[in-house]
């Protein structure tokens, strides 16, 4: 099993507090258990803490000054983590996704937002938010090409997609943006970039039919997975769901094309919209 994972402490707020956390709670002699019972919360979530993967809320941050006598500390650099240009349901997981080593992912209507181009993003967005003015829309767009830049490392985290068909049917933008978008997540396959299947209708009845599944993996910490609903989003660490959810994923990837075939598919998919969109 690997240890815990070495956090700089000027890398980030949580950074910060995870080192902390772990130095007072060691200081203390107390267990994850130990310290995760006055909180009512798992040893695997303070693990979690402690690696930066979780967000740490300001009634967790007042427990913690309390049972280790940190003077406020907690409460006062809490307030920085608050700060997000990610939606509240969504902030904590785009936090974790920066430090995963795996990321498994399910879309059954949309492009993920790591796989997605600007054009495409920005359709996305202005479909889903019509009367957002164009200062917002922006901002939503700029911050989930932050993301993206996730894969410009050539390795970490490791990404694989399994896009249910309709992903690569209904239309977001037109037939240009579309044909954009599918070649981008083509590329990003060829390079070896990212593993991605896609899952046809010819496969019916499976087992993700109730919406999207987000999966992440950590060094020194233990996995989350990622629900998410209409404005809505849970990260749950609980590891009957983590391993319901690692199931769930499991049976997907055996159901859906093999990486050859589904490449092979987005990119006549993608020719389909380009050559469309010449004609009109």
């Amino acid at each position: 099993m690997p240890g815990p994972k070495k956090l700089d402490p000027s890398s980030s707020p949580r950074a910060l507090l995870g080192a902390e956390l772990r130095h007072r709670r060691e200081a203390a002699d107390l267990s994850q258990e130990d310290l995760g019972a006055p909180l009512f919360v798992s040893g695997s979530f303070i693990g979690q803490l402690e690696a930066g993967t979780r967000r740490m809320q300001i009634d967790q941050a007042q427990k913690l000054d309390e049972v280790l006598g940190a003077d406020g500390f907690f409460v006062r650099n809490c307030a920085a983590l608050r700060k997000s240009k990610y939606p509240d349901h969504f902030a904590e997981a785009a936090e974790a996704e920066r430090e995963a080593i795996v990321i498994k992912e399910y879309a059954p209507l949309l492009i993920p937002g790591l796989l997605q181009t600007e054009a495409y993003a920005r359709a996305v967005f202005r479909g889903g938010l019509p009367t957002a003015t164009d200062d917002v829309i922006d901002e939503l767009v700029a911050a989930r090409l932050e993301r993206a830049q996730l894969l410009t490392d050539p390795t970490t985290p490791l990404v694989w997609v399994v896009l249910d068909e309709a992903v690569l049917r209904r239309h977001k933008g037109g037939r240009a943006v579309m044909a954009e978008a599918l070649r981008h997540i083509a590329t990003l396959a060829q390079r070896h970039r990212v593993i991605v299947q896609v899952l046809p209708f010819s496969a019916g009845a499976h087992t993700a039919l109730e919406g999207p599944l987000k999966l992440m993996s950590f060094s020194g910490a233990p996995p989350l997975a990622y629900l998410q609903g209409l404005g809505t989003g849970q990260l749950r660490d609980d590891p009957s769901t983590v391993g319901q959810c690692e199931l769930t994923y499991d049976l997907l990837v055996a159901s859906a094309l093999a990486p050859d075939a589904s490449l092979a598919l987005i990119e006549s998919v993608a020719e389909d919209y380009a050559h469309e969109n010449q004609q009109f």
